[in-house]
């Protein structure tokens, strides 16, 4: 039977894992409540369509960053990609650089950096950096992935210290033994037999403060990924930096925050224009990706869904998991009435009391 859709992906993928993988994959903090309504968010926002416009060219491209993509539907940075199949991010890089859009590759991948730069040289990447304690260790990664040609780093800021994950730890999941982080290595690429996240834990006292530093040491645009709040997002404009994804880390950190797509337009309001504004957390349908444009986003990023095409068929399940999302947008776009994806300021797709319900939270 094919997999017509992401939730077959998930289905399949759930099937071909360990459960100790796929646990890892799928679960969330606490009692698994932002998670699920990561998800469930997104069905309460009813679409408005518009008949008789002129859809018969439907354009899905836009710019994120100064560079294009062929639609507003990338990829989110995920680790341990060699948990869903053997060669781990090569696959999904390669997958991303066919289908032209931006992969934000993890700190915490199992392949090397050259190896993923090697394996899609023309595809668009941005690197997220978890802060380190090591600040040395910091600017050799900045330094290497810029040297690299990544476009931007993005800085995850909502792991000052893990989230309550139960399945990991009734699985007794120890990734930092069993998995190798090649980009945690010394700079000079000697495999140390030490775990280097022990070496080197994320640094819980990183604050606005330090932006300054991470600033002095690259040209590349700086996005920061976590923001749920109108004050951070203020704060996020006022240390110039050039990026808001708006998360809550698929619901793996603080359980019972807000669904994402309900934070995204206290954020959109809150940097007024002066920034872009991207999404990740419960996007599993094209439905999905044009609720988060009409409220602001300029991207949506898919974590998950990615992780159980890779699982299903490597390369090609990552590609037909963002074949299928791309044509279910393309598909929810004409049925709207909007022929171009970059009219993501139009409202007219929700309705109006969605809109009023999501502003006032």
């Amino acid at each position: 039977m094919p997999l017509v859709c992401l939730t077959d992906f998930q289905a399949s993928a759930q099937e071909r894992l360990s459960k100790s993988s796929w646990d890892f994959i799928e679960g969330g903090a606490g009692d698994g409540t932002t998670k699920d309504n990561n998800v469930a968010a997104f069905k309460k926002i009813h679409l408005r369509p518009r008949y008789l416009k002129d859809v018969s060219e439907v354009d899905t491209k836009t710019m994120i960053q100064g560079a294009e993509v062929s639609a507003p539907i990338c990829i989110a940075p995920t680790g341990f990609h060699c948990l869903a199949w053997p060669d781990g991010e090569l696959s999904t890089a390669r997958a991303a650089q066919a289908a032209n859009i931006c992969y934000i590759t993890s700190t915490y991948s199992t392949c090397s950096l050259e190896d993923i730069v090697t394996a899609a040289p023309k595809g668009l990447r941005w690197f997220q950096l978890y802060m380190q304690t090591n600040r040395q260790l910091n600017q050799l990664l900045v330094q290497r992935v810029e040297a690299l040609g990544f476009q931007a780093l993005v800085i995850t800021v909502d792991v000052p210290m893990l989230g309550n994950r139960r399945h990991d730890l009734r699985n007794q999941l120890d990734l930092k033994s069993n998995l190798l982080l090649k980009d945690l290595r010394s700079h000079k690429g000697q495999i140390n037999p030490m775990p280097v996240l022990q070496m080197s834990p994320i640094d819980s006292s990183f604050s606005w403060s330090d932006l300054s530093w991470v600033q002095s040491i690259t040209q590349l645009p700086i996005i920061l990924k976590g923001i749920l709040t109108k004050e951070d997002a203020e704060l996020a404009v006022k240390h110039n930096v050039q990026g808001i994804i708006v998360s809550n880390h698929g619901g793996r950190q603080l359980d019972e925050v807000l669904p994402s797509i309900d934070a995204l337009t206290e954020v959109v309001a809150a940097v007024k224009g002066k920034i872009e504004v991207y999404v990740d957390g419960g996007i599993r349908t094209g439905n999905d990706v044009l609720k988060a444009l009409a409220l602001g986003a300029k991207c949506v990023f898919l974590g998950r869904p990615i992780l159980w095409g890779l699982a299903c068929k490597g390369e090609h399940g990552v590609e037909e998991v963002l074949n299928i999302i791309k044509n279910e947008f393309r598909t929810s776009m004409a049925l709207t009435g909007m022929a171009m994806s970059t009219l993501h300021r139009g409202e007219s797709v929700l309705h109006r009391a969605i809109v009023g319900r999501l502003r006032n939270l």
